[in-house]
């Protein structure tokens, strides 16, 4: 291995720690909020009751309306049957909505994987890392993120969509060109890396505003 390559390696493994640190960052705070709401429970029982005690319907519903949209910023729990994918994908989905970027989520893994949780989390991580910062350039109203998992016979397949700000993104040396940083680079080889390892698929395409990544990974 030469000198380049070895530098190349230890900057990967830099960034996969910052990566997978970054993401336990991101779920411990999502489960702060979700205890944090939890713990508060009794107050707006509390507080709705001396409401009721006083016939004043207007201020319950009104209640009722705050306390609604704070539990929407939390209830964005996704089952899909894999712990870490859970961790990742809920972690994820409340980033996107505090940026105000919609997800739509059918996720599904009903199998032990084979891979490593390591590498289900760098490719999940960098996804919808990529997926959310496309998203950020785009109104708020036109901001959407599909997720799909699943498994295709032996396969896992797991397909991320997200619109663009430009109708088709154009590649370069075989890739598709980004204005991000030198971590986004490496989030992308990553990924590309992983997938080559475990003997996978990975298409990337960009057509009518919208960018598709697909991946099937074996899993026998």
């Amino acid at each position: 291995m030469s000198f380049w390559d070895k530098q190349i390696d230890k900057r990967l493994d830099q960034y996969q720690r910052e990566l997978i640190e970054t993401h336990y960052q991101e779920v411990e705070n999502m489960y702060r909020q979700m205890r944090g709401w939890r713990h508060d429970y009794r107050n707006h029982i509390q507080a709705m009751k001396a409401y009721a005690a006083n016939g004043d319907l207007d201020a319950i519903r009104s209640y009722l309306d705050m306390l609604d949209t704070d539990l929407n910023t939390v209830d964005t729990v996704i089952k899909t049957g894999n712990s870490m994918a859970d961790a990742i994908l809920n972690s994820k989905i409340s980033l996107a909505h505090s940026k105000e970027i919609p997800v739509s989520v059918d996720a599904h893994i009903p199998v032990k994987l084979k891979m490593s949780e390591l590498d289900l989390c760098c490719i999940l991580g960098n996804l919808f890392d990529n997926a959310i910062e496309a998203s950020m350039a785009l109104p708020a109203d036109k901001r959407l993120i599909r997720v799909y998992m699943d498994m295709k016979n032996t396969q896992l397949y797991i397909s991320f969509t997200n619109f663009t700000a430009t109708k088709k993104l154009k590649k370069q040396n075989g890739l598709f060109k980004t204005s991000k940083g030198e971590g986004h680079g490496f989030g992308l080889v990553r990924i590309d890396a992983i997938v080559e390892r475990l003997d996978g698929y990975l298409s990337r395409n960009s057509e009518d505003g919208a960018f598709t990544t697909e991946i099937l990974i074996p899993q026998v």
